[in-house]
């Protein structure tokens, strides 16, 4: 423990070497959240590893449901596989298990939580589910219009990085954008196709309906956090050659008319939304701006020239390592120990 902890409770960070799990620590510490000691857990070939952190040097110890359940949340960047074998285990024990994983964002009884939406959601749940990146970044943005015009129907085309495939998938744009760049051949192991120089409208398994799983999630899970279970919604999902940072084109029909002075005015006061939106000088949201950055940025908002009236368009950038995974699992955490306090 270090001299800048305050009193609160004992987090526990699972899966910490990998991109996320890293980013929870970074988030922690950067939002002063309230712990007295902080556990960093991974498999056994990291553990007694020393890891810098911002809370100082950090021994890894080797994951097991004994030395977590000392812990009171259990933030975990594991697979859904992992989550589904010991977040059980570790919510039977007492702890409040955050999880990244896609394991239990589909169950009745498992709350699917973005904190500026539907906090309520937690209740007294053992299991608080974290929603899929892109899902995050756009429900942020949709939420607030929604609650001023009523969304009818989201249509919307994403743009995902190479980091949405974890280091495996930064490491080969890296490597294969490298050769490609001296005069080789771009391969691919991680991607359907080589990814350099490339856009792939294919990310996760195809599904029976013609739709990938990951362009499915972001239906079900948009449904689940606005509390819109009947909602259209219509995804296709490409793979671009970035490192960091998703953006989304989306296009919404309203119940009510769009003013889109007023729609500027909602999303500019909308909490975890930045507006960034004055073509008059090229700016607009961008990867390259969202990257490292809490907030999602927002812009080319403007009347669908198909839905009239009821229709408006906006592009939205956001950080999927930050509010896509670790940022909202720690604000799930805030809101935890919100509760406890009242």
């Amino acid at each position: 423990m270090t001299k800048d902890m305050v009193p609160g409770v004992k987090v526990a960070v699972v899966g910490v070497t990998g991109a996320v799990g890293a980013e929870m620590v970074a988030v922690l510490h950067d939002r002063k959240f309230p712990l007295t000691d902080l556990r960093l857990f991974a498999s056994a070939r990291s553990a007694g590893k020393t890891l810098e952190t911002p809370f100082g040097s950090k021994t890894i110890e080797e994951f097991t449901v004994d030395s977590v359940a000392e812990c009171d949340i259990a933030l975990l960047a594991v697979s859904g596989d992992f989550s589904k074998e010991y977040a059980p285990q570790l919510a039977a024990r007492g702890v409040t298990v955050i999880d990244n994983s896609s394991a239990f964002r589909y169950d009745d009884d498992k709350p699917l939580v973005v904190p500026e939406i539907n906090p309520h959601a937690i209740g007294d749940s053992k299991i608080i589910a974290n929603p899929n990146c892109t899902t995050a970044i756009l429900v942020v943005a949709l939420a607030p219009l929604h609650k001023e015009f009523g969304i009818k129907r989201v249509i919307v085309s994403t743009y995902q990085a190479a980091s949405g495939a974890g280091a495996e998938g930064m490491k080969e744009l890296e490597d294969e954008t490298r050769a490609a760049l001296n005069g080789g051949q771009a391969g691919n192991k991680v991607f359907a196709h080589p990814l350099p120089f490339n856009v792939i409208p294919h990310i996760d398994k195809f599904q029976d309906n013609g739709y990938t799983k990951e362009e499915m999630k972001v239906t079900w899970e948009t449904r689940k956090i606005m509390g819109l279970p009947d909602l259209p919604v219509s995804c296709t999902a490409v793979r671009i050659p970035i490192l960091r940072a998703h953006s989304e084109a989306a296009t919404i029909e309203t119940e009510k008319p769009v003013d889109v002075a007023r729609a500027r005015a909602v999303l500019g006061d909308a909490p975890g939304v930045k507006l960034v939106d004055d073509t008059a000088n090229n700016v607009y949201p961008m990867p390259l701006n969202a990257s490292g950055k809490y907030d999602v940025e927002v812009g080319r908002i403007r009347k669908n020239a198909v839905f009239g009236d009821n229709g408006l368009d906006l592009f939205v950038s956001g950080d999927q390592l930050l509010k896509g995974a670790a940022l909202n699992a720690v604000q799930i955490a805030e809101c935890v120990v919100a509760g406890k306090v009242r």
